[in-house]
């Protein structure tokens, strides 16, 4: 399976980008160890501190939250880097983390150079998080101008006005100082803060704007942007209160606290969703034999999540129509849908068509293409299986209808013919016989000869009924009761009236009960026999039964066992019951196609 959804060219890159964005650089063992051990030593590094104090205030727990919300980010985002190595969003969740850590662990270093990057970098993990909420949707990548001004605007008030700021701050161990002034210390401090507030309803305006254009999946995806902008907005409304003066309460704190716990949340939550539907895969798979063709769509539409899911077939090179024929286009460069091209023998069979917010999981949508493919190279089996069963259930008929219209070819052959100059040789011989009746021995003779020739000729009309009975030329219903006054054993019919069955079905039905009669005078040892004809909607259903000895076994006698081929070559079912001394039922169901 070839994921070959739309390919969109990004300013400065070529075309390529979206096939290296799924091909990454696994990273060894040992750099995961170190990464997992970093993080422990930096939580226990920023919370052995404040925990080791005594009960702490209420302001010190919330520190305590948010330094664990840090440790959340960090360790969220190890998880996701080391499963989706080609997703930049693990590494960027990975650094919000370290750098929540990262000003506070500074802070506790005695070292002049340790305090002054601490303070430098109080305020990076937001230049991360922005960066996090407006790619969660492009693997961690700044796709738009709205994305690169915005996360632009960040990086400048940390890297210009946080150093000015530190240019004027007295603070111990700041290493930048220069001159004394609180008052454009706390002005620049203040510009920074002011800042944030068009950042933070930028970033708002931007993740609404593309929750409220996704499909479905898309915004399950945006789960984590939508938690950390609404943070972003909370914590800078928070900011912007305390610069004009008005009261914040404890309250708030602990508020914005548990709204940035939201976005590991939400992150770990999409994560789970993509294991869930990964778990899923497996009846995916088990159902693929026999699901229904009708039903694939369906079902791997529950497996990706997305339930306006198209599969695309086919009928050129770049044409393609969905199930009920109608025709598909393919997504657009700039549209919001993807295509994943199934492939069997290097030959496209099908394409994909799913939202685009599931290229972040591309293992997910390559299982399911795999499952689609599984799923339509069994469904062309199966056509295939019908077809040359079609092929020979119609050659099996095709050899039937020759077989009984060469029957009835040699009986009309025999009556025509052979019976016809035995009936004239018989009726000479009846002259010849009063001519000659002054000759005793003569006339021995030509009696002798003409009981001879009655005799045969009746063999020969009996093998002629028995080649093709000219009975069924006046109907089912009249060679039935022909051939129950011809049986030895006593027999009744009862026939459903209806239209004319055709020839075949006829054909079979007449000879059913041919061989079972014949059977019954053979082996049953019956005082009486009976033969019942039904006719249903879609064929007819003959029953012969006796009061005989029963014990027949279908294998163990070639008759029944063409009556079965017969009968299995109109799609029929040939059905014997005879138990030991109760008789024998043999029912042959016939459908009319």
């Amino acid at each position: 399976m070839t994921v070959a959804g739309p390919v969109r060219a990004l300013p400065g890159s070529d075309s390529t980008w979206v096939v290296r964005r799924f091909v990454a650089r696994e990273r060894q063992r040992a750099f995961w160890v170190v990464a997992w051990f970093a993080l422990a030593g930096a939580v226990l590094g920023v919370l052995v501190p404040l925990l080791a104090h005594g009960p702490a205030v209420t302001f010190q727990a919330v520190t305590v939250v948010f330094r664990v919300v840090g440790g959340s980010f960090a360790a969220c985002g190890l998880v996701a880097w080391r499963r989706r190595p080609d997703n930049h969003s693990g590494r960027l969740m990975t650094a919000t983390g370290f750098a929540f850590l990262a000003s506070p662990l500074l802070a506790q270093l005695d070292a002049p150079l340790a305090r002054t990057a601490g303070l430098l970098l109080r305020n990076v993990w937001l230049l991360f998080l922005v960066a996090i909420l407006l790619t969660f949707l492009s693997g961690g990548r700044l796709r738009t101008r709205t994305d690169r001004v915005v996360v632009g605007a960040v990086a400048m008030s940390l890297l210009v006005i946080s150093p000015l700021w530190l240019l004027f701050q007295n603070v111990p161990g700041n290493l930048l100082f220069l001159w004394p002034d609180a008052g454009i210390a706390g002005a620049v401090d203040a510009v920074q803060q002011w800042l944030y507030l068009p950042i933070a309803v930028t970033v708002s305006a931007v993740v609404g704007a593309r929750w409220w254009a996704a499909s479905r999946p898309g915004r399950r995806a945006l789960l984590p942007s939508v938690a950390g902008s609404t943070y972003l907005l909370f914590f800078t409304v928070v900011l912007t209160a305390g610069l004009v003066g008005l009261p914040v309460p404890y309250t708030v704190f602990w508020v914005l606290a548990f709204s940035v716990a939201m976005v590991p949340v939400a992150f770990l939550t999409g994560l789970l969703r993509s294991r869930l539907a990964r778990g899923g895969l497996v009846e995916l798979f088990r159902g693929m034999k026999a699901m229904h063709p009708a039903d694939l769509r369906a079902a791997l539409a529950r497996a990706l999540g997305d339930p306006d899911l198209v599969i695309a077939y086919p009928t050129g090179s770049t044409t393609f129509v969905d199930d009920a024929d109608r025709p598909v286009a393919l997504p657009a460069a700039d549209g919001d849908r993807s295509a994943a091209m199934v492939e069997r023998d290097g030959q496209v069979i099908a394409a994909l068509i799913y939202d685009r917010s599931l290229d972040d999981d591309p293992e997910l949508v390559e299982a399911v293409g795999g499952a689609a493919a599984i799923a339509l190279e069994n469904q062309q089996l199966h056509v295939e299986a019908q077809d040359r069963l079609a092929e020979v259930r119609a050659s099996r008929e095709r050899i039937i209808a020759a077989g009984d219209a060469e029957r009835r070819r040699i009986e009309r052959n025999l009556h025509d013919g052979a019976q016809q100059r035995l009936a004239t040789l018989a009726l000479q011989l009846s002259l010849i016989g009063r001519q000659i009746r002054g000759d005793p021995a003569a006339e021995q003779l030509v009696t002798s000869a003409s009981d001879e020739l009655a005799q045969s000729l009746e063999e020969l009309r009996e093998l002629a009924r028995g080649i093709h009975p000219a009975a069924l030329d006046q109907g089912l219903d009249i060679a039935l009761d022909a051939l129950a006054l011809r049986s030895a054993v006593p027999t009744t019919v009862c026939c459903e009236r209806g239209p004319r069955l055709p020839e075949p079905v006829e054909f079979a039905a007449y000879f059913v009960a041919s061989e079972a009669l014949a059977n019954v005078t053979k082996y049953a040892r019956a005082t009486a026999a009976a033969v019942h004809l039904v006719r249903t909607g879609s064929g007819a259903v003959i029953e012969i039964s006796d009061d005989g000895v029963g014990g027949a076994d279908p294998a163990r006698g070639s008759g029944l066992r063409g009556l079965a081929d017969r009968v299995e070559a109109l799609d029929g079912t040939l059905l014997v019951a005879s138990p030991p001394g109760g008789g024998t039922v043999i029912t042959a169901e016939l459908p009319c196609r």
